[in-house]
């Protein structure tokens, strides 16, 4: 996928931002440059330096104050919604949908559960393609552990642990900006979530409603400094989750360890893109060696911008083929609903299954 795209038509894209509100996101402005069979439209932001640098940025022969009146008079075939933040997300995909537009859109989906719903109901009634930017799915690293696990390399998958980026945002900021990653990723190894357990903790005591803060960024109110969750999945899978705040705030922690009968393998995620998997050959989990897996012949660990470009391309590929984009609005919806699940279990002292029954309001 990427450099062997050749769309059947040119598609016109247009590029929503929001300087000082999100920005461009992880520099998904310029995912499209260069790519064969695109025009870039037009771009719009509110804050005009912050839209002039993205239009130069991304080369879009238009700018726009307003994203409605881009869509409106541009009438693209894709839209890119770009923001970090999330205040402006749902209101953005509708604009998007109803103008019969395609999507790729930055994570984390949506500020909460409804909102997620919103997005894959807009989608489905407009018969439109989503691609949300959980990028580890797509990097070589993450296809080719999964293709390990698939050829029985590590042996029947036993279970999965995944910590949070444990910065200074560890606990409930970290789960929803970054955790998603993890949760992503655990679904793309072992499918659906059947249910959670969770543990919120704020300062060494059980969280309460009452200690909900907004955090640093709008992805909705947070809460707790210390989150343990476990998940089973599909065929019984369990897959344990941690975010805790810690003396020794490290973030080469982040990633997903995948425990096999034969032996294991860890997915660094402290950037994404990022390194190859660590292997280890041992059924004991223990007494062997960790080896580095290196990358497939003729390939290297890509960029973000080229990481972004192959979620582009592959939505056109989804497109033309009639298939879901690698990352489609359902598979991320499904991070929101694992970190709504985390609250709901924790709130409720047990276990919650999915799909949730409880999905209107907020996260919390």
């Amino acid at each position: 996928m990427g450099a062997a795209l050749a769309p059947a038509k040119t598609y016109r894209v247009a590029i929503a931002g929001a300087t000082g509100r999100g920005d461009f996101g992880h520099d998904w402005d310029v995912a499209w440059n260069g790519m064969p069979g695109v025009e870039v439209a037009a771009v719009s932001d509110v804050d005009e330096q912050g839209r002039a640098r993205a239009a130069a940025r991304s080369h879009a022969r238009k700018t726009y104050a307003d994203y409605r009146r881009m869509i409106e008079t541009e009438k693209p075939d894709i839209v890119t919604i770009c923001p970090r933040w999330l205040d402006q997300r749902v209101a953005m995909a509708k604009a998007a949908a109803e103008a019969g537009a395609h999507m790729l859109i930055e994570k984390p989906l949506a500020l909460s559960l409804e909102d997620a719903d919103e997005i894959v109901s807009l989608a489905g009634r407009h018969r439109v393609k989503v691609q949300v930017g959980h990028t580890a799915r797509i990097v070589p690293v993450t296809v080719q552990a999964r293709e390990m696990v698939r050829r029985g390399e590590l042996g029947m998958l036993m279970e999965m642990r995944a910590r949070g980026k444990e910065d200074k945002r560890a606990g409930g900021e970290d789960m929803i900006v970054l955790g998603t990653h993890c949760f992503d990723l655990m679904r793309y190894f072992a499918g659906d979530p059947q249910w959670v357990f969770a543990s919120v903790n704020e300062k060494g005591r059980g969280a309460d409603r009452g200690m909900a803060r907004k955090a640093t960024e709008p992805v909705g109110n947070v809460v707790g400094d210390d989150i343990a969750a476990m998940f089973r999945f599909r065929g019984g899978v369990p897959g344990y989750f941690g975010s805790k705040a810690s003396d020794v705030p490290r973030n080469d922690r982040f990633g997903v360890t995948l425990y096999g009968s034969k032996g294991m393998a860890y997915l660094p995620l402290t950037a994404v893109p990022s390194a190859p998997p660590y292997v280890m050959r041992d059924p004991s989990w223990a007494g062997g060696r960790w080896e580095r897996v290196d990358y497939l012949a003729g390939t290297k660990a890509p960029t973000r911008v080229e990481t972004n470009a192959l979620m582009a391309a592959d939505l056109i590929e989804a497109i033309e083929k009639g298939r879901e984009p690698v990352c489609s609005a359902r598979d991320a919806r499904w991070t929101i609903e694992m970190v709504t699940g985390v609250y709901q279990s924790h709130f409720r002292g047990g276990p919650v299954r999915f799909p949730l029954e409880q999905r209107r309001g907020a996260m919390l």
